[in-house]
């Protein structure tokens, strides 16, 4: 099981995007299902809308109709999101990065992320989730790029 990030499911979604091979490698080696937790739906359409276009919303949300990823509503993680926010207020981990994580606690811990900048902090710190692709852990350069991560946060 694997729970996934926006900048997992916009990887995912986009062919166009940098990352899309490392997200297809993750995903196609992970057992279904692919959860998303509700509190992340509008990031996810919003960045889906603005860098690959309106067309892509309506693709992804025919993928969650046809059962391609399973939405998390997660009413019990609130005081557990509450609790990431507070601890990691520092950090500025925010509302749609502590769902994803509060969901993955309940699905196994993975998390499909291209976020280094947030997980890997709250991944040690918490020892709850295992952020993938596992590679992008490691002493991250410039050249992360070329395996498809990113040092910092692409602003999703």
């Amino acid at each position: 099981m694997l729970t996934l990030d926006t900048s997992g499911v916009i990887a995912l979604a986009s062919s166009d995007d940098r990352h899309h091979l490392v997200a297809t490698t993750v995903s196609e080696a992970d057992r279904r299902p692919y959860f998303v937790p509700m509190g992340v739906m509008a990031e996810i359409a919003y960045v889906l809308e603005n860098r690959v276009g309106t067309h892509a919303v309506f693709e992804f949300l025919g993928d969650v109709r046809r059962g391609s990823y399973v939405l998390d509503c997660g009413d019990d993680d609130i005081p557990r999101i509450d609790t990431l926010i507070r601890r990691y207020a520092d950090l500025r981990l925010g509302f749609s990065d502590a769902a994803v994580i509060a969901c993955a606690e309940r699905h196994g811990g993975r998390v499909l992320t291209l976020d280094r900048r947030h997980f890997p902090v709250v991944a040690r710190g918490e020892r709850t989730i295992t952020i993938l692709p596992e590679q992008c852990g490691q002493g991250l350069t410039s050249k992360s790029i070329a395996i498809g991560c990113t040092t910092g946060h692409d602003g999703y």
